[in-house]
């Protein structure tokens, strides 16, 4: 008698199969596919704006399509014709059509796996190539030209040059640094805790402040006492700041110290701190933890950053300059 061997019992089969005929079955549209894969992301925790975002980008995608699509017509044909759409009729920018594109495959990325559809057509077309984006920051004149157009004999102009030191010191990003709570402060330490849920990553850190931040935020919270709110950087009643108010004061600050050649926001200190920290001695790996990357990819373009200064330095500071000091 030949001997039989069994992988799996009689009653059961393979369940990635029987999920992928089963769903098939139930020929999901376009948006009832996408509903599901929003509180499939619902449940991942995104914020709010992000998961707004992801909307977004399923708008962009119906203009093309002129609305919802049946099973039949999710092909890679159709991505691959939004995305010369976006590109050649829309005139959208590279890095703009990746952020949709990006969506797009993690969406039908999803929807294979559920069985909802039967090719991987998320792994039919990728991102567009990009020429390397050149990242700006300030110069330390520039930064003083800014600090020193604020009058800070008044509470906001006070404020705001607190939250200039913040961001440059601790290099956290614009939505991080507006909901810092006074309790997660420790001055003593030197250092601000960020929680969880108020991070892009969503993972708890400490970010290190130096000693004159520490005086200043110590001289601010003390001058804030009296609002009684437990987020730390407020308009004069005491109210928490939107970003765009102050994305919108750093332009005029900018305007009035003369920068018109770069933008001025705050992911420009944040770039500008982590720039600033390599030229001054500062590792990549601790940089990295500060900043909250979870890879190097970032990191290492502040560093090829640093190495282009060095360059300038050297045609300056030369060794050869000294020989030849005198001479024409």
């Amino acid at each position: 008698m030949p001997i039989v061997r069994k992988t799996n019992r009689k009653g059961l089969r393979n369940s990635r199969n029987f999920n992928r005929t089963k769903s098939a079955e139930q020929n999901y549209s376009l948006y009832e596919m996408f509903e599901q894969f929003m509180n499939y992301k619902q449940t991942e925790g995104l914020a709010k704006p992000t998961l707004e975002q992801y909307y977004e980008h399923l708008h962009y995608l119906s203009d093309f399509t002129g609305g919802d699509l049946s099973i039949e017509e999710i092909t890679v044909e159709t991505f691959r014709s939004y995305i010369g759409f976006m590109l050649q009729e829309k005139k959208v920018a590279p890095t703009t059509a990746n952020v949709r594109i990006r969506t797009i495959r993690a969406f039908l990325r999803f929807c294979f796996q559920e069985g909802w559809i039967d090719e991987p057509i998320h792994e039919k077309f990728k991102p567009v190539k990009t020429p390397e984006i050149q990242i700006e920051a300030f110069t330390p004149t520039e930064i003083k030209a800014m600090l020193n157009g604020i009058d800070d004999t008044r509470f906001v102009g006070f404020r705001d040059k607190v939250m200039i030191y913040t961001l440059l010191d601790t290099m956290v990003r614009i939505s991080e640094l507006l909901k810092i709570k006074r309790c997660n402060v420790d001055l003593k330490s030197g250092q601000i805790q960020l929680e969880p849920h108020e991070t892009k990553t969503k993972r708890a850190r400490l970010v290190p402040i130096s000693v004159k931040t520490i005086k200043l935020l110590k001289e601010y919270i003390r001058e804030t006492e009296d609002f009684g709110c437990e987020t730390l950087f407020v308009t004069y009643d005491g109210r928490p700041i939107v970003s765009n108010t102050w994305r919108r004061r750093l332009t005029e600050l900018g305007e009035k110290a003369g920068i018109n050649n770069k933008r001025v926001s705050p992911h420009t200190f944040r770039h500008t701190g982590a720039l600033f920290y390599i030229m001054n001695g500062g590792d990549p790996f601790s940089l990295q933890k500060i900043l909250g990357h979870t890879d190097m990819s970032m990191v290492r373009r502040y560093i090829q950053m640093s190495d282009t200064d060095i360059k300038n330095q050297h045609k300056i500071f030369s060794p050869w300059n000294r020989v030849f000091k005198n001479s024409r």
